[in-house]
């Protein structure tokens, strides 16, 4: 009886330790979630077809994923960039696999093309309204899966960043306004 108390004491005490350096580990490395960005975006071309609305364009983006951490590197694994025109998607893009040593960030140029996307008539008519004005609003959306490495510890989650932006009409359309945001 006495030997089950005195092992279980030993085991709660090493428990309670093992969490105390898994805590002062994790306090001492603070780990922060990457970012992804937008730098710049060139609208290249946008066509939509009459009477039926079918929706092809032409869009670069130069986007800069950044590592924050100073204690651990970060591999993206896997990737990819939706493009949306309200809530519709219209092109997609796949990332190559690519590493992050602490503190580091990387570019990438990203070729978004679309063809033959059927738009419903109300979403082609609110595009060809859009650049008219001159202001057309997309919606990126990159999703990643990331590992993180510290020593021999490693750790993967799914990384989601969203960005809206603001272009002027092709075939000079710039990036005139933009807001990422990133979440695991």
């Amino acid at each position: 009886m006495w030997c089950a108390a005195i092992a279980g004491f030993a085991f709660s005490v090493l428990l309670i330790l093992a969490g105390l350096i898994i805590l002062i580990v994790y306090l001492s490395v603070k780990p922060r979630t990457p970012s992804f960005d937008v730098a710049n975006a060139a609208l290249n071309t946008v066509y939509v077809g009459s009477p039926s609305y079918y929706y092809n364009g032409d869009m670069t983006l130069v986007a800069n994923i950044s590592n924050p951490n100073h204690k651990m590197g970060v591999v993206i694994q896997s990737g990819a960039v939706e493009l949306f025109f309200r809530g519709r998607l219209v092109s997609v893009q796949a990332l190559p696999p690519f590493a992050q040593p602490r503190g580091h960030f990387t570019v990438l140029n990203v070729h978004m093309l679309s063809s033959q996307v059927a738009l419903p008539p109300e979403v082609a008519a609110d595009l060809l309204s859009q650049m008219r004005s001159n202001k057309i609003l997309y919606t990126i959306r990159g999703t990643f899966k990331v590992r993180e490495r510290f020593w021999s510890w490693h750790y993967t989650y799914r990384l989601t960043a969203i960005c809206d932006l603001e272009l002027t009409s092709p075939p000079s359309g710039v990036l005139l306004d933009r807001r990422c945001t990133t979440s695991k």
